[in-house]
C-alpha cells in the first residue's frame, strides 16, 4: 500500500524518525528527509532549518508543487520545566518546531494534492496536546494547537480526497526524553514506550490512512476524561505536579 508512494518527512534524523523512515523505505515508498542533518537511509534529503522563521518559508517553498503523496510532519523539541525559566529563545524556536513548520508545510503540499485529488497529511502529535502537563507547558500547547489545526484541516480538506491522520504517542525513549524527564517518570511512573513499538504503530496508521490515533493505556482514557471534565483529571494529577516541582526546587 506504500510501495512507490512519495513521502516527505521532517524529523528522520531523531530516534522515532529514522525508524519510521527506515520502514517506510522497507515497505518501497520513496523518502525524503527535510531537516538540518541529513539521515541514514533515505532516498532524498532537504536540508532547512525548521526553528527559524525564515528557514520554515524556505522549506515551504522548496516543496510546493511537489509530487508529494504523503507529508508526515514529525520533528519536534521539547522544554521539560518551569515555563518561567524556559529560555525566550528556545520558547519561540519550539513553537516555530512544533507547530508553525507543520502548518505550514501542510499548506505548501495541499493544493498540489488538491489538484490530483489524492494524499495524505500525517501530523505527529503527543499526548500531552490533549493532557496539557504542568512544566510541560510550551510542548503540550504546540502539540494542542496541532492536534485542533489537524481537525480543522480534515474538516476542510473533506471530499478531496486528502486524508489528514493525526497520531498522538506518550512519551518515547528518544534523545529528547533528558534525564530529568527520566528522573520524573520514575517518580511519577509515567509510562515510557520504546521508539520502535511507536514507530510501528505510526506506520500502522499512515498505511491505513487513519484519523486519530491515541497510544497508549491508560493515557488514552485519560485523553476522553479530560475533554469531559478536566477538573477531574486536574485532581489526578496534582500529586505528580507537586512531584515535579520538587524536582526543580533542588
Amino acid at each position: 500500500m506504500l510501495e512507490g508512494k512519495r513521502v516527505l518527512i521532517t524529523g528522520a534524523s531523531g530516534g522515532l524518525g529514522s525508524l519510521v523512515a527506515a520502514q517506510l523505505v522497507a515497505e518501497g515508498a520513496h523518502v525524503v528527509a527535510l531537516g538540518r542533518s541529513r539521515p541514514e537511509g533515505v532516498d532524498g534529503f532537504m536540508a532547512h532549518d525548521l526553528s527559524t522563521p525564515d528557514g520554515i518559508e524556505t522549506a515551504a517553498r522548496a516543496v510546493e508543487g511537489g509530487q508529494w503523496d504523503i507529508l508526515i510532519n514529525l520533528a519536534g523539541v521539547q522544554h521539560f520545566g518551569p515555563f518561567e525559566t524556559e529560555d525566550p529563545a528556545e520558547l519561540l524556536s519550539g513553537y516555530l518546531v512544533n507547530l508553525v513548520a507543520p502548518v505550514r508545510l501542510c499548506q505548501a503540499v495541499a493544493p498540489a494534492m488538491k489538484a490530483r485529488g489524492g494524499g495524505q497529511i500525517v501530523n505527529i502529535g503527543s499526548i500531552f496536546g490533549s493532557i496539557n502537563f504542568a512544566h510541560f507547558a510550551t510542548y503540550s500547547s504546540a502539540k494542542a494547537g496541532l492536534r485542533g489545526f489537524s481537525q480543522a484541516l480534515r474538516r476542510e480538506l473533506a471530499g478531496t480526497g486528502v486524508d489528514v491522520t493525526y497520531v498522538a504517542p506518550r512519551a518515547v525513549r528518544t534523545a529528547m526524553v533528558s534525564e530529568r524527564v527520566l528522573e520524573f517518570a520514575k517518580l511519577t511512573q509515567m509510562n515510557i514506550d520504546p521508539p520502535g513499538a511507536t514507530a510501528r504503530r505510526i506506520v500502522s496508521a499512515i498505511r491505513a490512512r487513519r484519523r486519530d490515533v491515541y497510544l497508549g493505556f491508560p493515557e488514552t482514557f485519560f485523553v476522553r476524561l479530560n475533554a469531559l471534565l478536566p477538573g477531574l483529571v486536574d485532581r489526578a494529577l496534582s500529586a505528580n505536579d507537586r512531584k515535579a516541582a520538587q524536582l526543580f526546587a533542588r
